[in-house]
């Protein structure tokens, strides 16, 4: 916390001079009390001595006057915020590895699971595009605010979607690029701050170099977050007889290394959606310090109307 006008909070001595004096005043009080000697008919007068509630208005009016000080100080802090034009590519492997099913009910099924979840999870202001790759890639939704459309795209992320057999990290990369310099008419000469999230379960195997496609994104300043999804038993069935596909996560990692982005592991659909939320909170946002002084004025009004609340209830009198 980085004050404006740090001197103001001198003030707040005034604040515990009020706090030292009401607990003078009530100790005056309570000595005061006792020199009424006659007990019998202090019970008839008062019967019911005072309590706690008869010092929460003041606390309250107290703890008010200091955070009213506080937010005069006019502090400022770190604040996340949304980056204006972000944009987020979801890449999702549909290749015939992904019907493994080391994970329940398979790799694909609980990609695009997670993929839903966390395309929800953003901001609604935030532009999301989904692109789907096996021996190629292809996108499937361009990048929008049209939360229904990427659903509708979650659903066509099947086995075969782009027609081609293999796993082309690469594509993948270029393809999403490629979608981002589309955004809007400006994006060519001013790209949206964007990034890229890459799932797959395997090594590339087929079109453009990975790294050759690393490099474009760091030209562009697209950081490429990936995550290696599956386990090493991983097998499918192909003719009656089982596949082994391991995961393999060493280009995936190289990826991320390269662009600045994140590499993550997921063996689970658990760990996949943990992978998701941990990876939607840094995407599309920027870090700037804002005034944030009407936090503690607005929390000093729901004090100031809590001490008047508890005058009214405790102490008023009927005439």
């Amino acid at each position: 916390m980085i004050w404006q006008s740090p001197a103001r909070l001198w003030l707040l001595l005034g604040v515990l001079a009020l706090a030292v004096g009401y607990l003078l005043a009530q100790r005056r009080r309570s000595r005061y009390a006792v020199r009424f000697t006659n007990l019998r008919l202090l019970d008839r007068v008062a019967p019911q001595r005072p309590t706690w509630r008869r010092h929460l208005p003041a606390g309250l009016f107290l703890a008010m006057l200091a955070l009213l000080v506080v937010g005069f100080a006019r502090p400022t802090a770190e604040v996340r915020v949304p980056r204006e034009r972000a944009t987020v590519m979801v890449a999702v492997d549909v290749s015939t590895s992904m019907l493994a099913g080391d994970v329940e009910p398979d790799r694909l099924s609980a990609a695009k699971e997670s993929a839903r979840r966390f395309v929800d999870s953003l901001p609604d202001e935030f532009n999301v595009g989904l692109v789907a790759f096996a021996g190629s890639a292809a996108v499937l939704v361009p990048p929008s605010t049209d939360r229904e459309a990427l659903h509708e795209g979650v659903e066509r992320l099947v086995e075969g979607a782009t027609g081609v057999q293999g796993t082309a990290i690469g594509e993948a990369i270029s393809t999403s690029l490629g979608a981002v310099k589309g955004f809007d008419s400006q994006a060519a000469k001013d790209p949206p701050p964007a990034r890229i999230i890459l799932l797959s379960d395997g090594a590339n195997t087929s079109g453009m170099d990975p790294m050759e496609a690393a490099a474009d994104a760091v030209t562009m300043k697209v950081p490429v977050h990936t995550i290696s999804f599956g386990t090493p038993g991983g097998t499918v069935d192909r003719g009656g007889r089982p596949i082994q596909v391991p995961v393999d996560g060493q280009t995936l990692r190289a990826v991320a290394e390269e662009t600045g982005g994140g590499f993550h592991e997921a063996h689970t659909s658990d760990e996949l959606r943990a992978v998701y939320d941990d990876i939607g909170t840094s995407v599309g946002y920027r870090t700037e310090r804002q005034d944030v002084s009407a936090r503690f004025i607005g929390l000093g009004l729901v004090f100031a109307m809590g001490a008047a609340a508890g005058s009214m209830r405790w102490f008023s009198r009927l005439p």
